[in-house]
């Protein structure tokens, strides 16, 4: 299919992939920032700074496709801040624990060691619900509103760029 015929919208699937990129490259970016500071090392403190202008110019990049965003219907939710921050890297976190516990049995060959890690996947999917919940109940992850969902994205971007 020629670029011609493309939508000039992002899909919805793509933008929902986007905003989990650009919350968990924000987050990332506070936190090496804030470790850059008790660095000592010279040699892992340009590694920091470097992956610091890596993660930058990413966000950078993915920034500039949320005007292709779709945009259903307008909403007067608000985000908050403070805890936000706290409760939006609990919430990567434990995404990325269900991950890499589903990846971990696919490669398991030992049943006890798969039970385990069975286990330990259903508390981390409990987990990310706990958070999620929490989040979504206290208005800092408005699941039901993209517009909202994508302003926050590029909001917390920002304060990770300034």
């Amino acid at each position: 299919m020629g670029q011609e015929n493309r939508q000039r919208t992002l899909a919805w699937h793509e933008t929902l992939e986007l905003h989990e990129l650009v919350a968990f490259k924000s987050i990332g970016l506070m936190k090496v920032k804030k470790g850059l500071r008790e660095i000592q090392d010279p040699q892992l403190r340009n590694i920091y700074q470097q992956t610091i202008r890596d993660l930058e110019t990413g966000l950078q990049e993915l920034l500039r496709f949320y005007p292709l965003a779709p945009h259903p219907g307008e909403s007067s939710e608000h985000r908050q801040y403070g805890d936000s921050f706290l409760a939006g890297d609990l919430l990567a976190f434990s995404k990325a624990a269900v991950r890499n516990y589903a990846v971990a049995i696919t490669e398991t060959a030992t049943p006890a060691l798969r039970e385990v890690l069975l286990k330990q996947l259903n508390q981390s999917v409990r987990g990310n619900e706990r958070i999620y919940n929490y989040m979504y109940q206290k208005g800092l992850y408005p699941s039901y509103n993209l517009n909202q969902i994508l302003q926050n994205d590029v909001n917390l971007a920002r304060r990770a760029l300034s």
